[in-house]
């Protein structure tokens, strides 16, 4: 049996749910972006406040680092339409960078990776799937650019196994708080009512 109609009709849904896109959509994103934009700053002056507790062993701090993973994860699994991961991720980021910020402007080019990533895993179940294994998944994922550019960014004289432990408290935190983290506070938006113009209101 051919899988060519499959094929036709994945990208055919998908389209449709690309036009599907509403104001309440787009509102709901912006918001989302805004609110953990904000987390974002405050998060920003944790990391810089607790950089001496990790002295000893830089690449431990990298446990606090999935929250700043969080928004594309999670407007993904409150929208659920194509492109709302990688929207809130970047808005998210502008926000942060606005505020202001150590890393400057560059955390908007990392805000569009982490959204990027994670909206991949998404579709890659075809927008139809979010469940924690997918909202974890979908985190781990995100947690992937971190785990990368920062090495290559900033960690380039660490020798090659402190990159590595690094690379992988970061994925690992990616999927805990912002993959458990997303899904649980999706779950729990839905309980309160919050989601009711969503898919997501279902919980």
């Amino acid at each position: 049996m051919s899988t060519e109609p499959r094929r036709t009709g994945f990208w055919r849904d998908l389209l449709g749910q690309l036009r599907g896109w509403r104001t309440v959509d787009i509102v709901v994103a912006a918001v989302i972006g805004v609110a953990v934009g904000v987390v974002f700053w405050l998060w920003n002056i944790v990391w810089s406040v607790t950089t001496p507790l990790f002295v000893g062993f830089p690449p431990a701090q990298a446990v606090v680092y999935g929250m700043w993973l969080l928004s594309g994860v999670l407007g993904g699994l409150i929208i659920r339409k194509p492109g709302a991961a990688l929207l809130t991720s970047v808005a998210a980021s502008s926000v942060s960078a606005v505020l202001g910020t150590q890393w400057g402007v560059t955390v908007i080019l990392d805000g569009t990776l982490q959204g990027i990533l994670p909206e991949l895993v998404f579709l890659a179940f075809g927008y139809r799937r979010w469940g924690m294994g997918v909202a974890v998944l979908a985190a781990a994922v995100a947690g992937l650019s971190p785990a990368i550019r920062d090495n290559i960014a900033y960690n380039v004289a660490w020798p090659l196994h402190l990159q590595v432990v690094y690379g992988v408290i970061v994925v690992i935190s990616a999927a805990v708080i912002a993959g458990v983290g997303a899904r649980l506070l999706t779950t729990a938006l839905a309980r309160s009512g919050a989601l009711a113009p969503f898919p997501s209101a279902k919980g």
